[in-house]
C-alpha cells in the first residue's frame, strides 16, 4: 500500500513507514537476505534457537515509537523464500493511543515459498481510549508452504474510567499456489460493544486472539488438542477447519493480554510440533 492509497487528510497525520524483510536459505541455515526497518520500525539480528532445527531463523521485531499514533500507515513485507523457515515475533506489546479522527492503519504482507515456513506470532494490540486501527493481513503460499499467524487484542482505560476504545477493523486473506483465494477474513469491532459491564464477552473477557494454522490437515495439531491445551493456559477458545483445505483457524478470549500472550505461544509451539516434527525453544521476552 501507497501513501496515495489513503485519504490525503490521514497521510498528513501520522507517518508513512514500510519495512520489508527477506528470508532465504543458504548454507544449512535460514538467513535475513534483505532488511528495510525505517523508524519506528526496529529489528534485532536473526537467532537460532532451537537444536533441532538450526536453520529456523527467529527475529524479533519492535518498536521504538511507543506505539501506533493518530494517521499512522505502518506497513510490513515478509517474504520466506523457497525451503527457508522463519519465525518473526514481537518483544512486546504495542499500544494503539487515541487517533482522533485520523484512524491508524498497519498492513502485513506474507509470502512463503515453496516448501518454506513462516510464523509471525505478536503480543496483543493495547487499544487506549479513542483508538480506531485498521489491520489487514494477505498470505500467499506456494506448493508445500506451512504457516502461522497468531495475534491479540486487549485494551486498557489508564485512568480507570472503562472508557472504550473506538474501533478496530481486521481483514485477513490467504491465497494457494494458483492465486485462487483460500480464506477470506472480515470483522470489525465497535469498543462501545466489548468494553464495560455489558460487553459482548462479559465480565470474564477482556482480550481476545485469532490464529490461523495453515497447511495440509495431515501437518496440523487436532483441534480438540489445541483447545484443551489453551484452556490450561487461561484461555477460552475453539478450533476448526478453514474452508478450502487451507488449515485451520482458532479463536480466543481471555481475562487479559497476558493470558493471550501465553495463547499465541502456546498455538506456536502445537503448530511447530505437528508441522515441523520437534518442541521449540522458549522465545524469551
Amino acid at each position: 500500500m501507497k501513501p496515495a492509497d489513503y485519504a490525503a487528510g490521514d497521510v498528513a497525520a501520522g507517518r508513512f513507514r514500510r519495512a520489508e524483510l527477506v528470508f532465504a536459505k543458504g548454507g544449512g541455515r535460514s538467513t535475513l537476505m534483505r532488511q528495510i526497518a525505517p523508524y519506528p520500525f526496529h529489528i534485532t539480528r536473526p537467532f537460532a534457537l532451537d537444536r533441532e532445527r538450526p536453520d529456523l531463523a527467529t527475529l524479533y521485531l519492535q518498536s521504538a515509537s511507543g506505539g501506533i499514533y493518530r494517521g499512522d500507515q505502518l506497513d510490513l513485507s515478509l517474504v520466506v523464500r523457497a525451503g527457508a523457515a522463519a519465525h518473526v515475533t514481537s518483544q512486546a506489546a504495542t499500544v494503539v493511543h487515541d487517533t482522533g479522527a485520523a484512524r491508524a492503519r498497519q498492513t502485513t504482507g506474507i509470502e512463503v515459498g515453496d516448501g518454506a515456513f513462516c510464523a509471525l506470532t505478536l503480543d496483543p494490540l493495547i487499544l487506549f481510549p479513542g483508538a480506531e486501527l485498521t489491520v489487514e493481513t494477505s498470505v500467499r503460499l506456494a506448493a508445500g508452504a506451512l504457516a502461522i499467524l497468531a495475534d491479540g487484542v486487549a485494551w486498557h482505560d489508564f485512568e480507570g474510567l472503562d472508557r472504550p476504545f473506538g474501533a478496530l477493523t481486521s481483514d485477513v486473506s490467504v491465497r494457494g499456489p494458483d492465486g485462487r483465494t483460500l480464506v477470506l477474513d472480515r470483522a470489525t469491532v465497535d469498543g462501545r460493544e466489548i468494553v464495560g459491564s455489558r460487553a459482548l464477552l462479559g465480565p470474564g473477557g477482556g482480550a481476545y486472539g485469532s490464529a490461523l494454522l495453515l497447511g495440509p490437515a495431515d501437518r496440523l495439531p487436532e483441534p480438540g488438542a489445541i483447545e484443551r491445551a489453551l484452556d490450561g493456559v487461561g484461555c477460552r477458545a475453539g478450533a476448526s477447519p478453514l474452508p478450502n483445505g487451507a488449515g485451520l483457524g482458532v479463536r480466543l478470549i481471555a481475562a487479559n493480554g497476558g493470558r493471550i500472550t501465553a495463547g499465541v505461544e502456546t498455538i506456536f509451539t502445537l503448530g511447530v510440533e505437528a508441522m515441523l516434527g520437534f518442541s521449540p525453544a522458549r522465545r524469551r521476552k
